[in-house]
Parts: C-alpha cells; structure tokens; sequence
C-alpha cells in the first residue's frame, strides 16, 4: 500500500524535497534534530520527565522502504491546480533511482531512558532531499510512541510496585494500537491484552473474560455460577473471574469463591477476581476480606475501569484509610493488587500529543564546510538550539541526575563544568569535581549510512534502562502533580553561537 511505504509522508516534504533537486541543493549533507519542547500536561496533572520509544519500529521501516514502481506512478499522476505534473519527470526519476534510507545516518538517545526537553533525542544526517522527506514519518513514529510510554511510566509509577496490564486496544487509535501496546510495555506494564504485538515482542498476552460470558450464561445457560464453573473447567490453572456483572459482594465474590473451592478440591488453585465498576477501592477492600475468610489470601483482585495514575494514587491511598474498618491489613490488599489499564494510558487522556519537532540544525556549504542552521522565534523558547550537538547527563555526588547539557559536537565535557540557562544565557551555575560523579553522554550512533551500527537490544533492554533512569532521577521530578523542573542547560560555546546566530539575523532586518 501506498500509505505504508515511502510516500507515508506530508504533501510538503515532496514539494520541498523537489524545490532543494531544482536548485541543485538536494544531495548535499545535511542535519536535522528531533526533540520536544515541553512534557505532557494533562490539566490536573503535568509529566515532569519523558520516556523515550519508538526508534526500533522507525528503523525497521527505514530499513524496508525505497520507491517502488507504485510511488513512481503515483507522484507522475499528481497534478497541479492548473492541471500540470506537480513533480517534474526529472525529480520522480530521481526518486525512482534515490529513493531510500540508505543513505541516512543517526544518533538517538536509546529507548526508554529517561529524556528531558530541546535536547537532541534523535539526529540525522543525510542528502537534504532525503532528509527533509524523514520528517513526517520520523515524528510519528516517535512522537507516538514516546507519549504512550511517558504515560505508561507514570501509571506504572502509581502503582508503587503493582503490576499494570495494558488493557486499551480497543480504544486505541487504530493500528496505533499496536504502537502504543509496545509502548506501554517501554513503559513499564507487565503485560498486554493485544495478542499479536505481545507475541511479535515474545511476551504472553493477558486477560480474563467479559461481562457478555456471564450474560449469555444469565440468558441461556444457567445463569452467573455456572458461567464461572464453565471458565474455571476449561482453564483451571488461570482462573480470573470478572464478579461484577450482577451485583459485586452479593453475587460475584460468593459465586467466584465457591468456584475457587471446588478448583481447590480438584488440585488447583484460583489466580484470581476482577473488579470493572463501582468503588474500586471499598469493593477491593471487601473482596479481599470476603476471599481472606474463605482461606483465599493470596488470590488476585483485577481492577479495571478507567484507571490512570491519579485514579490509582486515590485508590491506593483510600484502601489505606479503609481497610482498617474491617478488619483488613491494608499491605495486604495492595500487595495483591492488578491494575488494568486502557484507554486513558494508551491515549493519554489529558494531553493527546507530544510537542515533538524536527528542526534543520546544520547544512554543508560548497567547500564541505558545516554551516549552523536557526530558526529564530518571538517567543525565547522555541528559538532553537543551532549547529552539530552532544547530549551529555550530568549526575550529582549522590549519583543523581542533576542536568542535561547541550554542547557542540566537538566538545568534551568535564569538570568544572558549566551550564548556561538555555533562554536566559546571564542564568548559569558551576558544578566543580567534588559535585560530579558522572558525566554520560547519551546518544548513540544507531545508523550509518543506512547499516545498523549498535545493537540496542530489544523491549526488555528498553524496560531496563528506563527502570534504571528513573532510580537515578529525583522523587521530586517524578512526582505525579507539580514535579520539580529537571535542568537542562548549554555549554557556554552552544550558548554563544545561538546567541551570535540571533544578533546576526536580527540585525540584518530592515529598521
């Protein structure tokens, strides 16, 4: 299909792809960077750390796509409002002969590390042509991707230590949902309910039933308990029962239990209960003490319903307050505790898009020099950070994440090093030797040339390093609500050449 291959791209990338081959611009060497400018905000709530995802699909597709005859025909049929080809022969032949990713070169920040705002995530460096025509399909593939999982982490966050399901396929955006259910697992869930993408990033897929199981058995078959007899029989070894299609306490946990009891008696042992409507907490609480009397203290209870991490920071908090009044360890019931997840992790309800842009930063000249590139704006935060650049992480005496720096790309980082505010340049501070134990740098050359130059592992080394980020990122900037800002700065020299760039345009417009 078309919408799959090379031309999964915007209408403009072409145009200007075809304007840089006119002017005989489009096969020189050329820089682009991909960053965010500012975290999810979700109203309520605001993100105060990102999580990086999606670059091994884009590579993959990168790797895989070239134009093909299709394409050709295609771009050779477009015409303009006045009924000319709107992409001369020339050009499309062109296309037809160059059109791939082979020629790219990039470096990424590796997925699920923790990541911060206008730092270079991604680079790359190829013929402008080709380049400028990445733009589209390169920050949908990460932008996407790096939503769910920031999302994803937050919950996961909540959780405190809980296991997260990732439930929303349903719900997702499409064929999105395949993105955000491996996002979701960069994220940090345990587990989805989306079969193919689990057994594609060889995971086991999760669930239990639905509500429909018990109503045709209510309407044809017996009614609730026979509806869970008849699951418990087929799958004795993973029984979960959904308890809330009738009435919760009255009939569901009651029924579930007597079930359990005959699983028992057969030499097997139940996984579990799932609650989908009312007071997640109250019924989490009365379950637990329902299933603790009858001798089941270990099983499960799968909350489900709209759960996002504030939901369940409340749910957590509230089963802390209540479970005293009868006469339950509150531990306990949070120990036992699934939380699945759907529709507001895999859209991020609250903010539904990431802020994430592809900017020229640096363009060869005719002598193969690199020239830096800006794109100067009214507003200070999105004049952008020009020229080849490093990412570097700073770490504190404790081993804490304490800054991001930008620098040029021939800088070396070390101590004392200083950091310049990055739109306030009067703004900066020193961190000498005795206030360092590390400085990272954090891209990795993950393309040359259109060859895989590091192997970055797969979903398990992704879930790693995120993991890894998180512990050495302080509790204020995860926090859920009002986290800390997390510094991000430049090198003097970065802060200079941005700062030169900005008087040099400016003050060549006329008075």
């Amino acid at each position: 299909m078309l919408a799959d291959g090379f031309l999964f791209t915007d209408h403009y990338q072409l145009t200007m792809a075809q304007l840089y081959f006119h002017m005989g611009l489009h096969e020189r060497r050329s820089q682009f960077d991909y960053f965010f400018r500012a975290y999810p905000n979700y109203g309520t709530h605001q993100a105060g750390y990102a999580i990086s995802a999606g670059l091994g699909p884009l590579l993959d597709w990168m790797a895989d796509t070239r134009v093909g005859r299709a394409e050709v025909a295609a771009l050779r049929a477009l015409q303009t409002s006045t009924g000319q080809p709107e992409f001369r022969s020339d050009f499309v032949e062109w296309l037809a002969d160059c059109g791939s990713f082979g020629a790219v070169s990039l470096w990424a920040v590796p997925e699920g590390r923790v990541v911060h705002p206008n730092t270079p995530l991604a680079v790359v460096e190829a013929p402008l042509a080709i380049a400028q025509i990445l733009e589209t399909p390169l920050l949908n593939q990460l932008n996407f991707a790096s939503l769910i999982a920031t999302k994803a982490s937050r919950v996961v966050e909540a959780a405190s230590g809980g296991s997260v399901l990732e439930f929303g396929m349903r719900r997702a955006p499409a064929w999105g949902a395949n993105t955000a259910s491996r996002a979701s697992l960069i994220g940090g869930a345990e587990a989805s309910s989306n079969v193919g993408v689990s057994l594609d990033l060889g995971y086991p897929s999760r669930g239990t039933h639905a509500h429909s199981m018990v109503q045709v058995f209510m309407a044809v078959a017996g009614g609730e308990l026979e509806a869970f007899r008849a699951y418990a029989d087929l799958y004795p070894d993973d029984t979960t029962l959904l308890v809330d299609t009738v009435d919760t306490l009255e009939s569901g946990v009651p029924n579930a239990i007597r079930v359990f009891e005959e699983l028992r008696s057969k030499g097997h042992e139940p996984k579990g209960i799932r609650l989908d409507s009312g007071d997640l907490a109250h019924l989490s609480v009365r379950s637990a003490r329902m299933l603790n009397v009858a001798g089941f203290e270990d099983v499960r209870i799968v909350l489900s319903s709209q759960l996002d991490e504030l939901t369940i920071w409340q749910i957590r908090n509230q089963i802390l307050e209540e479970a005293a009044r009868y006469d339950v360890d509150p531990g306990r019931v949070l120990s036992r505790l699934v939380y699945g997840v759907g529709a507001r992790m895999v859209t991020s309800e609250g903010d539904s898009s990431f802020d994430g842009v592809y900017k020229t930063v640096a363009v060869e000249d005719d002598a193969g020099d690199w020239q830096p590139a800006i794109k100067i704006s009214d507003s200070p935060a999105k004049v952008q950070n020009p020229g080849r650049k490093r990412l570097w992480r700073i770490y504190d005496r404790r081993g804490v994440a304490t800054a991001d720096l930008v620098s040029l790309n021939g800088e070396q980082v070390t101590t004392p090093v200083n950091l310049i505010h990055p739109t306030q340049p009067g703004v900066s501070r020193i961190l000498t030797e005795p206030e360092v134990s590390r400085i990272e740098p954090l891209l990795v050359h993950v393309l040359d040339n259109g060859k895989r130059s590091a192997d970055l592992g797969g979903i398990e080394q992704a879930r790693a390093r995120r993991s890894a980020d998180l512990q050495q990122l302080d509790p204020g900037v995860r926090r859920l609500v009002n986290p800390h800002t997390y510094h991000v700065s430049l090198t003097p020299q970065l802060s200079e050449l941005k700062a030169s760039m900005v008087r040099s345009f400016r003050s060549s417009i006329p008075s």
